[in-house]
């Protein structure tokens, strides 16, 4: 256990944790025996999140420590995996088994856990987020017993994007198919002609499709499209790029994936930025809304309609589409979706009210953010965009009746 200092903060530096203690257990005895001992407690994970969401005033549990498990299933369909491995460790020894996870996020260095605790996703039409690979989940709940859920279970639908609200997962059970080689491809300068005419087609023509945009104008500054097959030519009007690309215009490109459409194995592809490289220093602040595909010019022309506003506090802007799962708090329950990923510059007080309007803008769509980015929808318009909101609450009572996980940013999206 280690006593926290003030300077202790998520990745991107805008969330100072006010926890007293942080914790490394090294097992799940020594997890059943923090929850034991009493609340508040949450999980840190990996600390790619934007907002309270792991804030407590008590203390902080990192999965870091926990022996790292990968135990391929006799039939070669699942994977068995510690709280606290990340992407890209996972990949690693899938891929040396011949093996890989259908979807991967942007970031191989989150965690397995934290990611699907907050519904995060890669992209790709037909690829669901990656929470909707859990075929089993197994934690410590508020009474300090262990739970372990199954597809057999109704509760794991609720539990698995579950806000660290249910209780502490220490291991995870994910779908897995045969190691596969996709190709990646960047496109500078996609009209708007294009977008407005195409969008869906733009969007399907991948395995994974993403389209960046500055907003200072109404074309898209690039496209990257993970692919099985090869691509020549032009892309919608759009020209191949003339060298390696980051994802933020201006910032140099040597810790992106490999952009030179030679295949390559699907780990080193799927994400946009390189195992190897650590991430940037997380001088950003990130938010991000889905919306139903149907909906996603009418989005885009939305955002648009403020995008003077926009420009001055953004880095980029990420489009991309997602299926629709059956996870209770997923942001695509019941919907196919196109998300819109705003990485903003590090300067909260400048941001939040560009983030307030976009939210304005968008509200008639019924946008759904991302529960570990940044932004100020009202409670009450959350619950009332998820059918099953009522239903997670009820699962949360049961499972930490004593609210030994809650915190404030818990208590304002659930109610007290």
């Amino acid at each position: 256990m280690e006593y926290m200092s003030e300077h202790v903060t998520n990745w991107a530096g805008n969330i100072v944790f006010g926890a007293k203690e942080l914790h490394r257990p090294t097992s799940v005895d020594q997890i059943q025996e923090l929850v034991a001992a009493g609340g508040p407690l949450r999980v840190l994970g990996s600390g790619h999140s934007f907002n309270r969401m792991a804030d407590t005033e008590g203390g902080l549990i990192s999965l870091g420590g926990l022996p790292r498990t990968v135990e391929v299933a006799a039939d070669r369909r699942s994977v068995r995996i510690d709280g606290g491995i990340k992407y890209g460790e996972l990949a690693v020894a899938l891929d040396e088994a011949g093996l890989a996870v259908p979807n991967m996020a942007s970031l191989p260095h989150i965690s397995v856990a934290g990611a699907v605790q907050t519904a995060t996703h890669g992209s790709g039409i037909r690829n669901a987020n990656l929470a909707a690979s859990v075929s089993g989940l197994e934690l410590i709940d508020g009474t300090g017993r262990r739970v372990v859920l199954t597809r057999a279970d109704a509760d794991l639908l609720g539990a698995v994007v579950g806000l660290g609200a249910p209780g502490i997962v220490t291991a995870l059970t994910l779908d897995v198919v045969p190691a596969f080689e996709l190709r990646q491809y960047v496109y500078d300068d996609v009209p708007r002609a294009s977008i407005e005419s195409s969008l869906p087609k733009m969007l399907a023509d991948g395995y994974s499709v993403s389209l960046f945009t500055d907003w200072t104008g109404l074309d898209a500054n690039m496209a990257w499209l993970k692919r099985a097959s090869e691509l020549t030519g032009d892309w919608y009007g759009a020209r191949r790029a003339d060298g390696p690309r980051h994802p933020v215009p201006g910032m140099p490109p040597a810790n992106s994936t490999d952009q030179s459409g030679e295949p390559g194995a699907w780990h080193t592809r799927l994400p946009h930025f390189r195992m190897e490289f650590t991430p940037s220093a997380g001088e950003e602040l990130q938010s991000e809304w889905h919306v139903p595909a149907a909906d996603a010019l009418a989005a885009i022309d939305a955002v648009a309609s403020v995008r003077e506003r926009i420009t001055p506090v953004l880095q980029v802007c990420e489009i991309r589409g997602i299926a629709a799962d059956e996870l209770w708090l997923s942001p695509n329950y019941h919907r196919e979706s196109v998300a819109l990923h705003f990485t903003w510059i590090a300067d909260t007080d400048a941001v939040l009210p560009v983030v307030a309007q976009v939210e304005e803008r968008l509200a008639h769509l019924h946008p759904r953010p991302h529960w570990g980015k940044v932004f100020t929808t009202a409670p009450a318009t959350l619950a009332a965009e998820y059918e099953k909101f009522g239903d997670f609450k009820e699962l949360v009572s049961r499972y930490d009746p004593a609210g030994t996980f809650r915190n404030p940013w818990l208590d304002m999206i659930l109610g007290r």
